[in-house]
């Protein structure tokens, strides 16, 4: 089961062993058993952390121009240096296709760290950047012990000088203060206008819900996040202050520009979450339980086979004599059969300026009315300027004025374009016997870093309170979710605490 996915939960194979062999043993030691299986097939844990050095070398040997920093920290045994050997510490790792497809994605970035689950702990750090036919694709990784403003700096530094150097670039995150202080250095690079940050809404209503609990008042607060128009976002914030002032001043104090889309100046194209989850999900899958040095080599088998997949579908699509990616074709299939009704005014002689009045198909109820500019891509439903390609309103008035909406499409959709996304395809790996040796100390991992041999291994799933915790939060009960009192005297519980019977 560990060979077919590595990614199966300890309580899968547990059930599993159950089932077949009719012994329940222990979760400790299905998890225990676990890591020695993937040891055997995958490699031994500590070997593999020496085995990072020599990968280094072989991979830049195998494809010129990837991107391996290893940093290493000293071992001292009895106050002495050990000069034979290095503790791993970090590393950063990009390759060639991921650095030359970044150019023709969408400019901007979502950045955030998952846990590994072998044993050794430690996070994995990745970027993501996405095409114009809304494929995700990982584009730079690093390995480091945790999440702090320094190793975010180390990862965001080497990300900025080999992958993203380009200028007005959009860095989506959640409100991990580490990330916080890596961005905002004055010699990062990360400070507008070469760069500007977003909040992923999803840690952001996490948090919200932290303090305010239901679904309902989460959903809108998303809503009014998501919203396009000032007018549509103050209609559903109106709403969360009617069922709580206190809710719109907790979201008062993040910045609109941050999480907010009317706010944004376009520069999400309408992406308001980190795509990690998709990533680990559908690239990235199980790579999180193997030993350092298969997570690493893990990275380029799968991303050489994303290539060929995604390349292959481009290329389908241009054979069909498209000239625009299949994301694009449907939003505006979609936004031609919308069943509405559209009046439209012309506002000067070279057909760019028009008012659309907007009723139903039977005409019998209106919709609203909205100025269009098609010579600055512009409509007052916001749809044109968030996802830069034509809303209902603007493919009206290209019909009304004879025109095609084509020109009117963010280049980053173009069909040409995606396929050059993946133009650059990886090379075959150079077998591990023809690497180049390696002369340096002996990398081993820090025995700091073991997770507890007795016991059961402490849960390091990404908890949302890692963002920005309110200091200010007053404690509540966890039966009645109100202030003042804890579980055991709430006034909810009556005598039922004194009914306790005996074992």
């Amino acid at each position: 089961m560990v060979r077919a996915d590595a990614s199966d939960s300890i309580k899968v194979l547990l059930n599993a062993t159950a089932t077949h062999f009719g012994f329940r043993p222990t979760y400790r030691r299905v998890w225990l058993v676990k890591q020695k299986a993937i040891a055997l097939i995958y490699g031994d844990w500590d070997e593999s952390y020496n085995e990072l050095p020599r990968w280094v070398l072989g991979v830049q040997l195998t494809m010129a121009g990837t991107v391996a920093v290893l940093r290493t920290s000293p071992v001292r045994v009895g106050g002495q240096l050990d000069e034979s050997r290095a503790y791993f510490h970090r590393l950063f790792w990009t390759f060639p296709p991921c650095i030359e497809v970044f150019c023709h994605c969408k400019p901007l970035v979502s950045i955030d760290g998952t846990h590994l689950y072998g044993k050794y702990g430690g996070t994995l750090l990745v970027a993501i950047a996405q095409d114009g036919n809304s494929n995700i694709l990982p584009v730079a990784f690093a390995l480091v012990e945790g999440e702090n403003a320094e190793l975010w700096s180390f990862f965001l530094s080497h990300l900025r000088e080999h992958v993203t150097p380009q200028s007005g670039l959009l860095v989506i995150s959640d409100r991990h203060n580490g990330i916080k202080a890596a961005l905002e250095a004055s010699d990062g690079g990360w400070l507008p206008p070469s760069a500007y940050r977003a909040f992923c809404i999803r840690h952001v209503a996490a948090n919200f819900a932290l303090t305010f609990k239901g679904k309902d008042a989460r959903r809108l607060l998303v809503n009014a996040a998501y919203a396009k128009t000032e007018v549509e976002f103050h209609y559903w914030f109106d709403i969360l202050r009617s069922e709580d002032p206190a809710m719109c001043d907790w979201a008062n104090w993040i910045e609109y520009s941050l999480w907010t889309q009317h706010c944004d100046e376009g520069r999400r194209f309408g992406h308001m979450t980190t795509n990690i989850s998709e990533c680990v999900k559908s690239i990235l899958k199980g790579v999180r339980n193997l030993s350092v040095c298969s997570l690493v080599k893990a990275t380029y088998g799968r991303l050489a086979e994303l290539f060929v997949r995604k390349g292959r579908e481009a290329e389908a699509q241009m054979g069909t004599g498209q000239q625009f990616s299949q994301h694009l074709v449907k939003c505006i299939e979609a936004n031609l059969k919308t069943a509405r009704c559209f009046t439209i005014t012309v506002y000067d002689r070279d057909n760019s300026e028009f008012t659309v009045a907007e009723t139903t198909s039977t005409g019998s109820f209106s919709l609203g009315s909205y100025r269009v500019s098609l010579a600055s891509q512009t409509c007052d439903c916001g749809y044109f300027q968030a996802f830069h390609f034509p809303c209902p309103h603007a493919l009206a008035c290209c019909a009304y004025s004879r025109l095609t909406w084509e020109p009117y499409v963010h280049q980053v959709y173009r069909l040409s374009l995606v396929f050059s996304v993946y133009r650059m395809g990886f090379t075959p790996p150079i077998p591990e016997g023809f690497w180049p040796p390696y002369d340096g100390p002996t990398v081993i991992p820090d025995p700091n870093k073991r997770r507890a041999r007795e016991g059961r291994p402490r849960s390091t799933r990404i908890q949302t309170n890692m963002d920005e915790a309110d200091p200010n939060r007053p404690k509540r009960c966890g039966l009645c979710r109100q202030p003042g009192h804890t579980r055991r005297s709430c006034p909810q519980l009556g005598g039922a605490k004194h009914t306790r019977g005996h074992d």
